[in-house]
């Protein structure tokens, strides 16, 4: 298990999220009905003093999704940062203002950031050139409601804060995000799988 790895377990157990996740399904006579009004049971903080916080809201599995009796959200280990394939996700993140540490993040460690939630493959952190050390790329589009505080958008060309009510529409590019303030940020995600066009593709 890596240093990384271990921070995400011990923090898991003393971090519950600041909000509920209120889920509808049906019972047996095929009424609507309430099955759950709680905070989401999946929180971890990934990686050291200046990782964020990830709360796991739902996710599913195929499109169209599955809508089942149970009304049970597919099970999954751990954290992943992409959608599952032809699915979707949706996550709150609590992201801490930035002290300068991530400044010597080395490419290698940054890469290690990203496999402790399944996508060591989606950082693009080169050194000394890269905009952020967790600038990454997935093959998603992403909303992301910006709930609280503000965060920097970087992307290869340009940047773009994001304020409070904010909506930003990610379609698969190269980018990082960066908290210049002094204050927390949340920010919902909703994710969704996607495909690159043969022109992203070549």
């Amino acid at each position: 298990m890596t240093d990384i790895e271990n921070d995400i377990q011990e923090e898991n157990s003393v971090k519950t999220a600041p909000f509920r996740r209120i889920v509808t399904g049906h019972n047996e006579k095929g009424e609507a009905v309430l099955l759950e009004a709680a905070p989401p049971p999946r929180v971890a903080k990934i990686g050291e003093e200046f990782g964020p916080w990830f709360y796991e809201v739902w996710n599913t599995t195929e499109t169209p999704a599955q809508i089942r009796p149970d009304g049970s959200e597919p099970p999954e280990d751990g954290i992943q940062l992409a959608p599952p394939k032809n699915g979707t996700r949706i996550r709150v993140l609590d992201i801490p203002p930035e002290d300068g540490r991530l400044e010597n993040l080395t490419p290698e460690e940054a890469r290690e950031h990203f496999a402790a939630i399944g996508a060591g493959d989606a950082s693009s952190h080169s050194g000394a050139t890269s905009r952020h050390a967790f600038m990454h790329r997935t093959e998603t589009i992403d909303y992301g409601i910006v709930l609280e505080g503000e965060i920097t958008l970087l992307l290869d060309v340009g940047e773009c804060v994001a304020k409070a009510g904010d909506i930003v529409i990610q379609q698969g590019t190269n980018h990082g995000w960066a908290n210049r303030s002094d204050k927390n940020c949340r920010i919902a995600f909703i994710l969704i799988d996607g495909k690159y066009s043969p022109e992203l593709q070549a």
